[in-house]
């Protein structure tokens, strides 16, 4: 296949769909990358996901060297020249070549006659580069979070919310899951050394391996014969509240990609899963991903919010209510989040999370676990949300983790260490 497209047109257009049409980053670039080389599919979600990273700085140097802004059909050459800054601010790419691929992206982009436009404002900003830069840093844009978001987490963290949104523009580390059924974390760390590739275990979570650089999947031992699995360092943490054992019936509520799934069943091979979840391509993926690790679980399509569609008299001993949520604590993994959230969004999701824990709550056997479990940051989520299901559910005690007046536990992202999650454990009385 022969190269007939500008990739920086293929950024653009991918951050036009993000910000325009709010879809997701991940489900645009499953698109696009179907249309290019896959030794340039790096540099997309390069150009992609640093974009979105630092979009408001972005927009910022924009409007400061334009008389008007780009609008209507015109609206895709301000993403291009988004690119086009990112490019300068934050890659290695040499000048020359971003000022040449960016221009020529314009023709692809069907607007020719504004190559020198978009040359003009590049080559104007790297003149103006030190002065700009120092302006930026006295703006509010150079948090890089929408100002709704902002306040709330400086609202929730006082004392350190300077540091999340630190980490929140980071770009991730990459962390693995061990899969103990065929290597302890210590000797699968060891074969990774004699393949070059250095980690850290996590000071907690007996599974999780930090590599020191990422790398891609097929470098690492024998990955494709199921002994690791890519997944964050807190998305793992939920285990030791779970405490799944074999012969015990356990639910995966809102499994998604199985991440979780397949952890339950790599430390309780015979505990018998079953994985619901509400969006039918992410239950194909659940199953690739349970397949490749030689496990098995009863996967099924089914509304949290109406077990009784899909569960029938079944209870459980474990159930683990992943629960759907703003994606707060993950918005270095998704910088798109970011711009696809909206404040009102925190108040339904709350709403639609309470809803689904009343639901499911009865389907819990007595002395059963229950952790529910987010990837956000917010309160209005997470220990607001426990604090009310325990107010009206008297046969609810809270176990392991927080207190009455501040149910559950918090992991706030770090820099070099997992993402931000909330788990709640609850017990059957």
């Amino acid at each position: 296949m022969q190269k007939q497209y500008n990739l920086r047109s293929h950024a653009a257009r991918a951050i036009g769909q993000v910000i325009d049409k709010r879809q997701s980053l991940s489900t645009v670039l499953s698109v696009i990358q179907k249309k290019i080389h896959n030794k340039d599919r790096p540099l997309l979600q390069e150009l992609c996901f640093g974009t979105l990273r630092f979009l408001p700085k972005l927009e910022w140097y924009i409007l400061k060297l334009m008389t008007k802004p780009m609008i209507g059909n015109k609206r895709i050459l301000h993403y291009l020249l988004m690119v086009g800054l990112y490019q300068i601010l934050y890659t290695r790419i040499p000048s020359y070549a971003v000022l040449d691929e960016t221009v020529n992206a314009a023709v692809t982009l069907q607007h020719p006659q504004f190559k020198g436009l978009i040359n003009a404002i590049l080559r104007q900003f790297q003149s103006q580069q030190d002065m700009l830069m120092q302006h930026v840093a006295d703006n509010d844009c150079r948090y890089l979070h929408p100002l709704w978001l902002l306040q709330r987490i400086q609202q929730a963290y006082p004392k350190n919310w300077t540091q999340i949104l630190d980490a929140n523009n980071q770009k991730p580390p990459m962390w693995l899951r061990v899969n103990r059924l065929h290597h302890t974390r210590d000797a699968y760390q060891k074969l990774m050394l004699q393949v070059g590739i250095l980690a850290e275990p996590h000071a907690e979570y007996s599974d999780a391996l930090r590599l020191l650089k990422p790398c891609t999947v097929s470098a690492l031992p024998g990955f494709y014969d199921g002994w690791s699995t890519v997944q964050d360092a807190s998305s793992q943490g939920c285990m030791p509240l779970l405490d799944p054992q074999n012969g015990q019936q356990i639910l995966d509520l809102c499994a998604g990609l199985g991440g979780k799934t397949t952890h339950i069943l790599e430390i309780a091979p015979k505990s018998k899963v079953m994985a619901i979840d509400i969006n039918k391509k992410r239950l194909i993926r659940l199953k690739e991903n349970l397949q490749r690790l030689n496990l098995h679980a009863e996967i099924k399509l089914g509304n949290g919010c109406i077990p009784q569609q899909w569960c029938a008299n079944k209870t459980f001993d474990r159930i683990l209510l992943d629960a759907p949520c703003s994606g707060t604590g993950i918005i270095r993994r998704h910088p798109d989040i970011k711009w696809l959230r909206r404040d009102s969004d925190i108040a339904e999701l709350a709403h639609l999370q309470a809803k689904m824990l009343s639901a499911i709550w009865p389907y819990l056997k007595s002395g059963g676990i229950m952790v529910y479990a987010t990837c956000s940051i917010l309160p209005k989520e997470n220990s607001e949300q426990i604090s009310s299901f325990l107010q009206y559910h008297d046969d609810a005690r809270l176990v392991d983790t927080g207190n009455i007046q501040k149910p559950g536990r918090q992991n706030l992202p770090e820099i070099n260490d997992g993402d931000g999650f909330f788990y709640a454990k609850l017990i059957k009385i």
